[in-house]
């Protein structure tokens, strides 16, 4: 399940709340029961795993291969 965060218009509150994606958004705060608004909030997302890395290169020579060719391509195009 998604978490979606709050702010409370009144106390300022920012909460967080598990719920479906097919829930109603919330519109009370639990605290003092004005409005709230929901927030856009950065997803958790983490690659994890053997072969998906965050450079986009895999750990094998291949990926490794391509890293010391762009290497010496930045290189070359210094010393123009």
């Amino acid at each position: 399940m998604p978490t979606y965060e709050y702010s409370c218009r009144k106390c300022k509150k920012i909460f967080e709340v598990f719920q479906k994606i097919s829930d109603l958004p919330l519109n009370k705060c639990p605290t003092c029961g004005e409005k709230v608004t929901r927030l856009i909030s950065a997803a958790a997302f983490s690659l994890k795993g053997g072969g998906w890395y965050k450079d986009g290169y895999s750990s094998s020579s291949q990926g490794k291969q391509a890293k010391k060719e762009d290497k010496s391509k930045k290189k070359s195009e210094a010393n123009k």
